[in-house]
């Protein structure tokens, strides 16, 4: 089982989802990147309780998000 699992993850190329266009029409590394600080921020405000720390990385995710609106296309 553990052979084929890795096989399985030597095989997987993420680069090629990224090179392709996909269902999802583009990827967006701005996006993808400020998920991944304000998932980081709500998991220490779960475990530590609310702290500035916290506040100031779910700001830092949540702000090119908010500035893409303004993007012209």
């Amino acid at each position: 089982m553990k052979q084929q699992l890795l096989k399985l993850v030597g095989n997987l190329d993420i680069t090629e989802a990224f090179k392709t266009k996909g269902d999802l029409k583009r990827w967006s590394a701005k996006r993808t990147i400020a998920a991944v600080i304000v998932t980081t921020a709500c998991t220490d405000i779960a475990t530590a309780g609310m702290t500035w720390p916290a506040v100031t990385l779910c700001a830092i995710g949540i702000t090119p998000v908010c500035l893409s609106f303004f993007e012209k296309t």
